[in-house]
């Protein structure tokens, strides 16, 4: 049975890092619970012989740890403590942690321990879904694609492509796209690619890096990334539902100071993150993180914050990382031109470009509860809220003020 394992506890996006450095400072015995979700369920068909392929790929992932290179490299980032490092350096993915099943062709996945190690699993275990999903003789078997379509031909060529138009168009970008990558080798290729690109010429905009920190260490490149949802959500045990934006902002201060800061707004809607945003952390922040809803939109409303506050909004950035492709991202580039800088982190459309074949998988892996209470992400969009109904109710009067019994498009429920 062939299986699918990242390449290395660093095969993984840096928010994770640096969350897991910031709970183990802070909230060492803290339990979470994990919960996959498909936003294709139906659709996107998980037959037995995937689950069987998944859970073997699971228990692989125990034997990955640092090499010495990996160490060395992990040591030289100024963000990570001694005591970190040397955490990371002895951490190893326990699958215990972690329940699937195939049930009716859909893929039901949990993750349940303490807090501390969790928050390492859900990009490298999301890696593993996509790249087992696209597998030439997994298609072949349950989704119709001719082996002969699963290749990279052209692959270089698109990533340089777009990374010049990215480039000459004055964008400032990064890649996000390990979640979602056809396959590591694709992430790589673009990675290479677009670095290469950059190097070679004189450009208004620039490839700034990766989330992927494995790839940052292999090419030279900064790995980029501060905080997630579930940071927030997190907070609205660790301190209130209501004000769950602010403790989470002096929380990741304590640990970080003025490093890694950029600010995410929208896990309880952005108006609410915006009343929370005083002038105290909007200073104090590079900058915000749009993940959903109009960007236009947003962008006015940020501008206008920062000028509510008597903050120079040419000072600050919004990092753009919600459904981007290279079009979108010169849209907003011009739309925010004058008004506010901006920077874009894109994902799939980096790492799963193949046209003609399937889609890359819509699915993410997000905190449902923490210390047994259950937590919520409402989103600007609804229909990508995640949490168990009555608590994304509770939540939305909280932070929206609609009322409890208030009808609503039905959230991805963790019941």
């Amino acid at each position: 049975m062939s299986i699918v394992v990242p390449r290395s506890i660093i095969d993984n996006d840096l928010y994770k890092l640096s969350m897991q450095q910031a709970v183990l400072a802070l909230y060492p015995d803290v339990e979470a619970e994990y919960l996959f979700v498909n936003r294709r369920a139906g659709k996107d068909k998980f037959t037995r012989q995937f689950c069987d392929r998944l859970g073997a790929s699971i228990e692989a992932m125990a034997d990955l740890k640092l090499t010495d290179e990996e160490y060395q490299y992990m040591k030289s980032m100024p963000w990570f403590s001694p005591s970190y490092v040397e955490y990371l350096k002895n951490y190893r993915f326990d699958p215990r942690r972690v329940t699937i099943q195939c049930v009716d062709d859909n893929l039901q996945l949990r993750i349940r321990g303490p807090w501390r190690d969790a928050i390492w699993d859900e990009v490298p275990l999301m890696s593993v879904i996509s790249e087992l999903w696209f597998e030439p003789h997994f298609l072949i078997s349950t989704n119709g694609c001719p082996p002969d379509k699963w290749n990279y031909d052209g692959q270089t060529v698109k990533a340089e492509q777009k990374a010049q138009r990215l480039l000459e168009a004055g964008a400032v970008f990064t890649d996000f796209g390990t979640r979602r990558r056809r396959s590591f080798l694709s992430q790589d290729m673009l990675v290479r690619a677009m670095s290469g690109v950059a190097q070679n010429g004189q450009y208004p905009g620039k490839f700034v890096g990766t989330s992927n920190v494995l790839l940052a260490m292999k090419y030279g490149l900064k790995p980029i990334g501060t905080m997630a949802h579930e940071w927030i959500q997190a907070h609205s045990v660790l301190g209130s539902l209501r004000h769950a934006n602010r403790a989470a902002l002096d929380a990741w201060v304590k640990v970080y100071h003025s490093a890694l800061g950029t600010a995410l707004t929208d896990t309880y809607t952005t108006s609410s993150f915006f009343e929370d945003f005083d002038p105290y952390y909007a200073r104090l922040y590079d900058g915000i993180r749009h993940d959903s809803a109009c960007p236009f939109k947003f962008t006015d409303n940020a501008v206008a914050h920062y000028h509510k506050l008597g903050i120079d909004p040419m000072s600050k950035t919004i990092i753009f990382s919600d459904s981007l492709d290279v079009d979108l991202a010169i849209k907003i580039l011009r739309y925010c031109e004058g008004k506010i800088r901006c920077a874009f982190g894109i994902g799939t459309h980096f790492t799963n470009d193949f046209p003609g074949l399937l889609k890359a998988l819509n699915m993410v892996i997000k905190l449902v509860k923490l210390g047994g209470v259950d937590v919520v992400k409402l989103s600007d969009d609804i229909r990508k809220a995640i949490g168990e109904k009555d608590a994304v109710r509770v939540a939305r009067y909280v932070h929206c003020g609609i009322p409890l019994d208030a009808a609503m498009d039905t959230p991805f429920s963790a019941s």
